[in-house]
Order: structure tokens, then C-alpha cells, then sequence
């Protein structure tokens, strides 16, 4: 497969009409309709980002949808999500802060954290119930995002324009989807993936799994009630106002127990603690879980060259939005104003053939699959926050008891 060269400039209509030209025939819209999202990518965006962090109020706003301007939410979430911070930099980064909002951010970074822990140890078995089976209402013959109620129908428009939610947001499409609708959690849970810049399996699915009571037997109900708490400015606008779908609670409740993954205390993996050498690299491998200046194997290696793989098979399948693909390719193109990056399309594997590889072990199933079919010569430590151990992983609640600093 021919390198695409050169890399656009950081420039966001230059990285649209690369992403149209290279791999808008994967994108979930097709080239024409490939876009950047609400964030745009790079170290650059990240940085500045964190810069202007100021986590003030956040306990009490975290959960606002409108209006907009007083939302809590940081928006930081795709930088974390693929490297660009990592979880224990935006922990320092709120030391400073008062207390109360402080400590609430500090568990919204630990949520993260259990995710990529419940994730390592349950791979791809995380698509199935963890401990109940779901909360499911009557199924209806209708998309139940395909509808005039201003709360669901604003928040899909976001979700596919800008490619990112406030979580409450993320609960009540969910729940909707879910626990009011009946529908299958895994294609709604696959559709955000498609979209959000922050789009993580670990997060994605336990973030669904949560509201609709696959994880805890306690469904989320979403009702009128937490539109006007949240964002009563939707409701006075909705076409249905009168006639509100959404009034009373969900008739669901969640299934039966199941026997989902095993997440009593035993060993979680978390990759080497120290740097794991078998020889001498020429390249470091870029993934997407890692694109970041701090990423430890480009860091420890300044003088070598850098080779990211968009994985064509696997972008065939997944049929990702192609505002992700413009925050990767952004990524890539800040990356370039200070090192030789080459940017391959293929198979992994075949695409890194012949090259010694410096790399950063990653919490998820690719890495596992793709490390031992390339010459990985060298592996650097994935920065936890917290390494994982033998505690169990049965709740978020246990697990942040088991945690020691």
C-alpha cells in the first residue's frame, strides 16, 4: 500500500479534504460528507485546552444541558480518550482547585480509569451484560431518535454534527433507546461509538451498560422530569409539549442476573511496569489510543521517525464518522511540525513489515491482537493513574475503595 503523502497542515479545511480524498471511502458519510467536529485535534488543541481549564462550579453544573453557556462539562474527554492528555496530567492539572469541585472532577477521571480497567480485563466480552441483563420497555416498530421531541431530537443533532455530548445527555439517549424503547443496547452503544470524538469501548459500553441496568440491576429512567431540570429551556420550545412522550416514568425494570465476566478480585492486565527491550528500534508506532507528545515511546525516542496505521479492514467495518477521522488526521498533521511522521492505510501488520518498533502497550483488545504480529522491540509502560491490581471490579464503588495512592 503506497504511503499518503504529504500530510496535510494543521489547517481544518486542509485535513478535511485529505481525510475526503484518502479515506472518505470509509467514513460513515462518504467523502462528500466528511467534516470536522466540535473539537479539533492535536497536541496544539489539547494543550491549549488544558490551559484554560478552570474545573470552578463544576460540581454543581457538571450535569446542565442547557443553556449552553452554563454547562460544567469540560469538553477534554477526546483529548483523553486518545492520548493527547493522559488521566494523570488532567489530575494534577485541577490540584488547585477548591475542594469540593476538585474531588468531584478527580472521580469523573477515576470513572474514566475503572472503565479502561474493567476493559482490560473483559475485552470484547464487555459488549455482553456484565450482571443483569438490560432493562428493556416495549419495543416500538420506530427509530426511537427519529422523533420531534425537542430533548432527544437536539441531542442526536449533536451527537452526529458535532460528534460529542454532555453525559447526561449520553444517559437520556440511552435510556431512551433502551429501557424506554426496547431496542438493543450494542447498536445504539455501536451508533455513539460511530460518532463521538470520544468514542472508547471501555467508557462507551460501560457508560450504556450503567443506564440500563446491565452492570448495576438499576435501570435509568429518563422521563420529562430531568428535561426541566436540566435543560428546561427545551421543553417550553417542543412541538409536544402538550402531549409529552416522555411525562411519566419508563415501565422496565432490569432482567435477571446473569454469569457476564468474571470481575471478583484477580489479576487485571496492565501491561509492563517498566520499559520491555528485545533490541533496538528504528520507528516508533503510533496508535490511536496514544497520539500525544507524551506519549512514552515517543518520548523516549526523539530522534526516530513516527508511522501511524489507519487500519482500513478494520475502518471498513466499523464505518466511523468521518469527524473522527478528520481529529485523528489532525492529530497527525500537529505531530508533523516537530517530527517525521508517515502515515500508512492497509493492514497493520503488512503496512509495519521489516520495521524494529518502539511502542506504548495499550488496555485494549487491538493491541493485544496487532503487538504480537509486528516486531515490537521495544515496549513502554501505558500511564495509569492507578495500575491495576488484583481488586475486584464488581462496582466503580468498590473499585475506588480498593485504590491507593
Amino acid at each position: 500500500m503506497p504511503r499518503l503523502s504529504p500530510l496535510p497542515t494543521p489547517a481544518e479545511a486542509d485535513v478535511e479534504a485529505w481525510v475526503a480524498e484518502h479515506l472518505g471511502h470509509l467514513a460513515l458519510e462518504g467523502r462528500d460528507g466528511v467534516r470536522a467536529g466540535a473539537m479539533a485535534g492535536g497536541q496544539s488543541a489539547a494543550d491549549a485546552a488544558l490551559a484554560a481549564l478552570d474545573v470552578t462550579g463544576y460540581s454543581a453544573s457538571r450535569s446542565t444541558v442547557r443553556p449552553v453557556a452554563r454547562q460544567g462539562a469540560t469538553r477534554m474527554s477526546p483529548y483523553v480518550r486518545h492520548g493527547l492528555l493522559t488521566l494523570p496530567a488532567m489530575w494534577q492539572a485541577v490540584a488547585g482547585a477548591g475542594s469540593r469541585d476538585r474531588d468531584r472532577y478527580r472521580d469523573e477521571l477515576l470513572w474514566q480509569e475503572y472503565a479502561r480497567h474493567l476493559y482490560a480485563r473483559t475485552g470484547t466480552r464487555m459488549q455482553q451484560p456484565l450482571r443483569h441483563d438490560p432493562a428493556r420497555g416495549q419495543q416500538v416498530d420506530v427509530d426511537p431518535w427519529a422523533t420531534d421531541m425537542a430533548c432527544i431530537a437536539t441531542t442526536h443533532a449533536e451527537l452526529v454534527e458535532d460528534g460529542w455530548l454532555v453525559n447526561q445527555t449520553r444517559m437520556w439517549m440511552s435510556s431512551h433507546w433502551t429501557v424506554r424503547h426496547g431496542r438493543d443496547w450494542r447498536e445504539g452503544e455501536d451508533e455513539f461509538f460511530r460518532h463521538l470524538l470520544d468514542g472508547s469501548r471501555a467508557a462507551n459500553r460501560l457508560g450504556w451498560q450503567w443506564t440500563v441496568g446491565a452492570g448495576t440491576g438499576r435501570p435509568y429512567g429518563f422521563s420529562r422530569w430531568q428535561v426541566q431540570k436540566r435543560a428546561p429551556g427545551l421543553c417550553t420550545k417542543c412541538p409536544l409539549r402538550n402531549a409529552c412522550p416522555i411525562e411519566d416514568w419508563p415501565d422496565a425494570t432490569a432482567g435477571p442476573r446473569v454469569e457476564g465476566a468474571d470481575l471478583g478480585a484477580g489479576p487485571t492486565p496492565g501491561g509492563p511496569a517498566e520499559v520491555e527491550s528485545s533490541g533496538e528500534p528504528d520507528t516508533v508506532w503510533l496508535t490511536a489510543e496514544s497520539l500525544g507528545d507524551d506519549d512514552p515511546a515517543l518520548a523516549a525516542h526523539p530522534d526516530l521517525p513516527v508511522v501511524f496505521v489507519f487500519d482500513e479492514p478494520l475502518l471498513r467495518r466499523l464505518r466511523l464518522s468521518g469527524k473522527r477521522l478528520v481529529f485523528l488526521a489532525q492529530s497527525l498533521a500537529d505531530l508533523a511540525d516537530r517530527r517525521p511522521v508517515e502515515v500508512r492505510l492497509g493492514a497493520v501488520a503488512d503496512e509495519l513489515s521489516g520495521r524494529r518498533l518502539a511502542g506504548t502497550y495499550a488496555p485494549v483488545p487491538g493491541w493485544q491482537r496487532l503487538a504480537p504480529r509486528v516486531d515490537l522491540v521495544r515496549t513502554h509502560p501505558w500511564p495509569w493513574l492507578v495500575r491495576p491490581t488484583s481488586a475486584p471490579l464488581s462496582s466503580f464503588s468498590a473499585w475506588r475503595k480498593s485504590v491507593r495512592w
